[in-house]
């Protein structure tokens, strides 16, 4: 198993060799080329996927054809459709590789099955979807509670290198404005 997967169990849970080494086995490794997906809208998602190396992002697609960005995942993030993996209904989302990637992925049944199987390993996901609880909240108060200029600083504060890897498109519509609002913004940043 990758190193930066195996660091992540080891951030969080006390696992030991021989469960890292159960762990592992579960993952199968996968290769994605720039603009390929990983899922896609009406499919049901049926993996978790944790990227090794690029970036992806899962965006709806509203009536007009206009994108949505929901997340960003990069180096030692997870990233998924949770609705549709827990429920087992159509995705609304796509989650498309921005750069070409390689990601670590666990099935449904094999991740039902590791849950059972390591208990670490379920004390590691409940600790990941706690945080990825965290997260929502604080990016849906941050929608709702703050100016553009505000949600920009933040983004800024929290993944400084992000400018370099994302196209401004993509962070306006994650921002939720204009990617002629976020010009603006960043001009009045920079004086």
């Amino acid at each position: 198993m990758a190193e930066l997967l195996l660091n992540s169990f080891r951030e969080k849970v006390a696992a030991t060799d021989a469960e890292l080494q159960i762990c592992s086995s579960y993952f199968t490794p996968r290769k994605l080329k720039r603009k390929q997906f990983l899922l896609q809208a009406g499919d049901i998602c049926n993996r978790l996927a944790f990227v090794e190396r690029g970036a992806l992002y899962s965006y709806s697609t509203d009536a007009k054809g206009a994108q949505h960005v929901i997340q960003f995942a990069f180096e030692g993030w997870w990233i998924s459709d949770l609705y549709s993996f827990f429920t087992q209904e159509p995705s609304n989302l796509n989650i498309e590789a921005l750069e070409d990637c390689e990601v670590w992925l666990i099935d449904r049944a094999q991740h039902q099955q590791l849950l059972a199987e390591v208990p670490k390993y379920e004390t590691y996901i409940r600790l990941l979807y706690q945080n990825a609880y965290i997260a929502l909240q604080r990016r849906l108060e941050s929608t709702i509670g703050l100016t553009a200029e505000e949600k920009y600083t933040r983004l800024l504060e929290q993944y400084p290198a992000i400018l370099q890897r994302l196209p401004l498109n993509l962070i306006a519509s994650y921002l939720g404005v204009t990617p002629e609002t976020l010009s603006r913004i960043r001009k009045q940043i920079t004086r």
